[in-house]
């Protein structure tokens, strides 16, 4: 049975995902809150719960050939999804800061390929990855996220999160917590390389 949004929230809140303090977001943003989304994937079962509940809310007849994820973040939700969905799974990693296809993965022409993400707030890095499965030949039927962050997205894409909190952020120059010194910790992956 698929999970409600509060099941979600509840399980967000026992795994501890929802952090308080003053951090950088994958996208540069500075904010208050993160989202921990590895802490309630650490829990395979509850993970493919997840990953079955993103594609029971996915509209009715879509098809899908293949999931592609962005690395770090994206990796173990979207296994699980292409697990749930029956589907290929291949991701993306940052090289010398561009986000590229390694390991020879491909994106066969035409493949209809579904982008899985963990947390989305600007969408820079599910753009990236769109844009790597266009040039590819292939076609983005959509983007699945465990979380919403909320705010304007950079990717044009049907977008289904499982669910949408209203996280406030802020561009660097006008943070507030900067200003009143507050320690800054950047626990996303975008720094990888």
């Amino acid at each position: 049975m698929p999970m409600t949004d509060d099941q979600i929230l509840e399980a967000l809140k026992q795994a501890d995902a929802i952090r308080t303090g003053h951090f950088v977001l994958t996208s540069g943003r500075h904010s208050g809150t993160y989202v921990q989304c590895a802490r309630i994937l650490e829990d395979p079962a509850l993970t493919t719960k997840l990953a079955r509940t993103a594609v029971d809310r996915l509209p009715a007849g879509l098809d899908i050939d293949m999931v592609a994820a962005p690395a770090v973040g994206g990796l173990i939700i979207g296994f699980a999804v292409a697990q749930a969905l029956g589907v290929k799974f291949i991701f993306s990693e940052r090289e010398h800061g561009k986000m590229v296809f390694r390991r020879a993965f491909e994106v066969p022409a035409g493949a209809r390929v579904l982008v899985v993400e963990d947390v989305v707030t600007t969408g820079g890095s599910v753009g990236e990855v769109i844009d790597l499965v266009e040039t590819a030949g292939g076609t983005v039927v959509g983007v699945v996220s465990l979380i919403d962050r909320g705010g304007e997205k950079k990717f044009s894409s049907e977008f289904w999160p499982l669910l949408r909190l209203e996280v406030e952020s802020w561009d660097p120059e006008t943070c507030g917590l900067c200003e009143a010194g507050v320690p800054v910790y950047s626990p996303g992956s975008r720094r990888l390389s």
